[in-house]
């Protein structure tokens, strides 16, 4: 239940704000989010959580338990371009490119999940008690 978005042209470091915004939550949650974020990244990453989504009813999940399990950005190419300066030199402007790749997974019902007991070792330590000690006095002794 993947989904990859190859070639999104803005910064990986701008998408991740957005991805780690909606990193470990339910499906739901993650579009409600994504549909009232105002930042430029948030109607791609809609589009690649309903293309995931898709792609999780092929094969036949259930839609209402899923969460985003993993979201990560990575650096596509950078385009480099050159600005006029002054004096004849140039200044170099990388436009930077985003791979960003989203993963789902069906949450684990309550009912499945079984907390193991500690189970104490047969080999384990018992304190020793011990005497209190008595206090010394700083009286000087005659």
């Amino acid at each position: 239940m993947k989904a990859s978005l190859k070639n999104y042209r803005q910064a990986p470091r701008k998408v991740r704000l957005i991805a780690n915004l909606i990193k470990g939550k339910s499906v739901a949650v993650a579009q409600l989010e994504l549909k009232h974020l105002v930042k430029r990244g948030a109607l791609p990453m809609e589009k690649l959580l309903a293309s995931a989504v898709a792609n999780a009813k092929m094969a036949g999940a259930d839609v209402e338990n899923l969460i985003v399990k993993e979201v990560r950005v990575d650096q596509g190419l950078v385009m480099k371009r050159m600005m006029p300066r002054a004096f004849g030199r140039g200044a170099p402007i990388h436009k930077k490119h985003s791979h960003v790749l989203l993963e789902l997974s069906e949450k684990a019902s309550k009912e499945l999940k079984v907390k193991k007991s500690k189970v104490e070792s047969p080999k384990t330590k018992v304190a020793k008690v011990t005497k209190p000690k008595k206090a010394k006095s700083l009286a000087p002794k005659a």
